[in-house]
This record gives structure tokens, sequence and C-alpha cells, in this order.
């Protein structure tokens, strides 16, 4: 894998935001700070038309990350009166959190997945309970859910928040509705139901949001109501973009990167690594729940210290012993699980 963005790389390695970038194509990307999270920043892209210009993922809503914005937009040359559309990957709040701010400013029009708007529709008055019910399926102790609930705080509310709507829906091929760029929408479930990657051929670009990403691994966990095929449908969907190896990969996050089909590679070769750690510890433990094989897997620091990140952790092993039951690789018995 080649690192492109090397000032970003320099960047994330010395924790500070990288610099606001002229890429390929007139592209421009812009490092919208997250505060208090380790991933830092989401890179926004500039996608300047025949008319003004396309914003795809604007960031997470705070004021410093709306004067990172306007600040991009100014070195592009632009101001929110240029915008006429924005183009969401997914809705997570580090991608979605600013398109409300960004259309007044604008009178932009937002676009995004069907499944993306469904998943905005699905609103919840008691977050917190949703999630502390969805943990219990899990069998998390009740004392685990309450100190879960504490970390997570207010960010529980504002996570399943719904946020702004869509006027225009991209499925898969669809062109983005812009003049002057032939940019077109890939679906790339996952990470989320309808992630979406962007495909600029002209300019040799892929923009792969939080699907592919060339040092992390995205969260790839069950979803509250998925049916459970998140991982698998993950994995298909990654088989699917070494087509556009030749395109330079533009990440929300990190830095920019060429190498598509081997970063696909790695990341689906940890995921078969972990299912024979999956299947490995649930013979070693005899009939753990989904909790306990959590507590008992290998994750980036030891268990006791993962805190408040404890739920994504048994979102993602709970999507991993799904694919694992399709595969008849593990059997469910009520709450336990056994290998085959």
């Amino acid at each position: 894998m080649q690192v492109l963005g090397e000032a970003q790389q320099a960047a994330w390695r010395a924790r500070t935001l990288p610099p606001v970038e002229r890429l390929a194509g007139g592209l421009v990307s812009v490092p919208v700070p997250i505060p208090d999270n380790p991933l830092r920043y989401t890179l926004t892209y500039l996608v300047p038309g025949d008319h003004g210009l396309v914003v795809v993922d604007p960031g997470w809503n705070s004021d410093p990350g709306w004067s990172a914005l306007i600040s991009g937009l100014a070195l592009a040359g632009a101001a929110p009166a240029d915008v006429t559309g924005i183009v969401i990957t997914h809705v997570h709040p580090d991608h979605h959190g600013l398109t409300a701010r960004l259309r007044r400013a604008s009178g932009a029009w937002v676009a995004m997945h069907p499944a993306e708007r469904e998943s905005l529709r699905r609103d919840d008055p008691r977050p917190h309970e949703t999630m502390a019910r969805w943990l219990r399926g899990f069998h998390v102790p009740d004392a685990e859910i309450a100190d879960l609930m504490a970390a997570f705080g207010d960010d529980v509310s504002r996570h399943m928040a719904p946020l702004a709507d869509a006027d225009v829906l991209l499925e898969d091929g669809d062109p983005v509705p812009m003049a002057g760029r032939r940019l077109r929408a890939i679906w790339t479930p996952g990470h989320t139901p309808g992630h979406l990657c962007l495909l600029e051929p002209d300019a040799g670009l892929l923009l792969t949001g939080d699907h592919l990403l060339p040092r992390i691994t995205p969260n790839i966990g069950l979803q509250f109501d998925g049916d459970g095929r998140t991982l698998e449908r993950y994995l298909d969907s990654l088989a699917r973009l070494a087509a556009y190896d030749e395109h330079a990969a533009l990440p929300a996050h990190e830095y920019r990167f060429r190498g598509i089909a081997e970063r696909a590679a790695e990341i689906t070769e940890h995921h078969r690594e972990r299912c024979a750690e999956i299947v490995a510890t649930v013979d070693r433990l005899g009939a753990p729940t989904v909790w306990e094989l959590a507590s008992a897997l290998s994750w980036s620091r030891p268990w006791s210290q993962i805190g408040a990140m404890k739920v994504g952790a048994v979102a993602e092993t709970a999507a991993h012993v799904d694919l694992l039951v399709a595969d008849g690789r593990l059997i469910r018995k009520k709450e336990a699980l056994l290998t085959n």
C-alpha cells in the first residue's frame, strides 16, 4: 500500500489536524475536528462542478467543526452559498452532524442511500433503554450495562438523535446530480446498512468513507435491528472494491492511499483470523455467552481498559458470531455458543 497523503499521515502521527489540500480533479480535502474522539477528525471532501460544489460528509456538529469547514471552503475559493449539494457516505454523527447547519446556510440538497434514510426515520424516544435492552440480549450483566450507560452519558442520545433527512436518494450506480462531474455512488453496506463510496473515474479517485481505511478496520457490528448479515455484507462489499484498484483511495479518516485491492484483502484476512479466534475461544470456554466471548478475545488494548467501547466490541463479536452460525461453524443453544 502506498501512502499518498504524506502530510495527512504526518499529522496523524503527531496527533494534529492535517492541512486543507487540493487533490486531483480539483477536489479539496478539509479536516473537520471530532471533539474528544481518538479519530480526531473527519476528512470532508469538496467536489467542484460547473455550477457550485458538492460537499461529501460535512463532519461533526460543533462550532470548531463549523469553523474548520468554512475555512476549508474559503481556501477553496468558495463559501456556503456555493454549495449546491451534500452527499453523506453514512449517517454517523462524525459525518452527518453538520449537514443540517450547512443546508440552512446554503440551501443545498442532501443525498444518501435509501437504507441510511430508513435508519434516520427510526426516531427512538428512549435511546438509553434501547441500548440497554440490546446489551441484555447478549447477556451483558446489569452492573456492566449501568457502567456503560454512565460512561456514554448524553452521547447515546446524541448518537441516536434524528439528523437531517435526505432530499435525494442514491442507489448503487446512481450518478450524483451535478453538472460537469461524473461522480457515481457505489453501495457498500457493512459499517452501516446504506454506506456509500463515491467513484470519480475521470480523476481516478474513490471516496471510501469509513468502508476502507488505511490503518484501522471500521467497526462492523451487529445493528440494533439488524438481520444478522452485517459482516457478510461488509465482506462482499470489500470484494467489490478490488475492481477499482487503479484508483486512489480518499478515506474519511487518517490519510489518502493507493492499493485498494491489497487493503481490502488485508481487512478480509483480519476478519477470517478473527473468526478462527472466536471458534477456538468458544471451544476453550465451553459454552460462553456473547458477552463472555467478547471479554475473552484479543483487542487492541486490555479488556479492562476498553471502557465504553465495550459496546462496539460486543457488536463486532455478535456480527462475527452470526456469520459463523450461518456458516455452520458455531451453534446457538439458548444463550450459549457451542462449536459444531
